[in-house]
């Protein structure tokens, strides 16, 4: 397996999303001083595992908070565009159970840390959303067609929002998806490397010719299990939306596909089954396109082999990380192929009839 820093391309593309170095993690008490400082809040700290962020829980013995420090090599811009969007939601659809952004002492979104090198990374804080996460629960159809609905009302919520920063390029928009065949070359072996080659040649085939008449809007980016908060127990079953850090303008059908991805192949017998589930739940509150339905699936394909060429490369890379990013997409190929397994034509049927299904 290639473990050498990937071509130009996908260079920049790491790079624009953060992705292409580790860095030092910040050290608890700078950011207790901050806190106490900027948000009048004390407490105990909390580190949590993420992505690419430093992440605590704080709890305070009245509220627990979210607190986030951007990596030193993600722009302020984009930073910004991720609170503008949780602000946007909160004014937009308050009733939308996403998680809101607290301001500080002196009324901003957020404390700028310069670092010992010149960048600047965004403190911010949050409110603390109760639930278990969605990939920690086993959902009837139901609740799980109820996750997809709450992400077509984020979706037709978000509309209308613009941000100067909006256009961002990340690695995870499938707008460039094509651009990273050469990620091929990090496959831990030929049957991986087989199904990842077939998933881009329907790529390059069904959805490349069409990104420039895809519908496109500003999008959650990540509503993967680990970012839907849910109470099994309660009617609405969604208790949280989180984690708008992906969030960026790019083809509507590419946010579902997200979620899809991560239920693809959890049933061995019937691998589609749950990914249609949550569709029909998204289509009641946010209508897919009848053009762009069946290539749905080839999204949520290409989605999935994404996650896992890009997190064995950066799993070798940042080692630190490693633990968390192969936690997420452990069953990433088992499930490429037994989705592969199922004729798209079936796939695409399927969803066709579920909207027959809808109330």
């Amino acid at each position: 397996m290639n473990t050498s820093p990937p071509a130009r391309t996908a260079q920049l593309l790491f790079e624009e999303s953060g992705l292409a170095s580790s860095h030092e993690p910040i050290e608890t008490h700078v950011v207790d001083a901050l806190l106490a400082r900027h948000y009048r809040l004390s407490g105990h700290l909390e580190r949590l595992a993420t992505e690419k962020d430093d992440t605590f829980r704080l709890r305070t013995g009245s509220a627990d908070h979210l607190v986030k420090v951007s990596p030193p090599d993600e722009p302020v811009a984009v930073v910004a565009l991720q609170t503008a969007v949780m602000r946007h939601l909160e004014a937009e659809a308050p009733q939308l159970p996403v998680q809101r952004v607290k301001e500080t002492a002196e009324g901003g979104d957020n404390v700028p840390i310069e670092t010992k090198d010149g960048r600047v990374r965004v403190l911010r804080v949050f409110d603390f959303v109760e639930g278990a996460v969605l990939a920690r629960t086993d959902p009837e159809p139901r609740q799980l067609a109820q996750a997809g609905q709450m992400l077509g009302r984020v979706d037709l919520a978000l509309r209308s929002f613009r941000h100067p920063a909006d256009d961002r390029r990340l690695v995870w928009d499938l707008r460039y998806f094509d651009e990273l065949r050469e990620l091929i070359e990090y496959t831990p072996g030929a049957t991986q490397r087989r199904l990842a080659q077939d998933v881009f040649r329907l790529f390059r085939e069904s959805i490349a010719p069409r990104l420039g008449d895809l519908e496109t809007q500003v999008i959650h980016g990540d509503y993967s299990p680990y970012n839907v908060l849910v109470d099994p127990r309660a009617d609405s079953f969604v208790t949280g939306v989180i984690d708008f850090g992906d969030s960026m303008r790019s083809a509507v059908i590419f946010d579902p596909a997200v979620s899809l991805a991560n239920l693809l192949g959890r049933t061995a017998q019937d691998p589609w089954r749950e990914a249609c589930t949550f569709v029909a739940g998204y289509e009641r509150a946010r209508p897919i396109k009848d053009a762009e339905l069946p290539l749905l699936p080839v999204a949520a394909l290409a989605r999935l082999t994404l996650r896992a060429l890009v997190t064995q490369w950066r799993a070798e890379r940042v080692p630190e990380r490693r633990d968390y990013l192969l936690e997420h997409a452990r069953d990433d190929w088992v499930n490429v192929e037994r989705a592969m397994a199922v004729a798209l034509h079936e796939v695409v049927d399927r969803l066709q009839s579920t909207r027959d299904d809808r109330p």
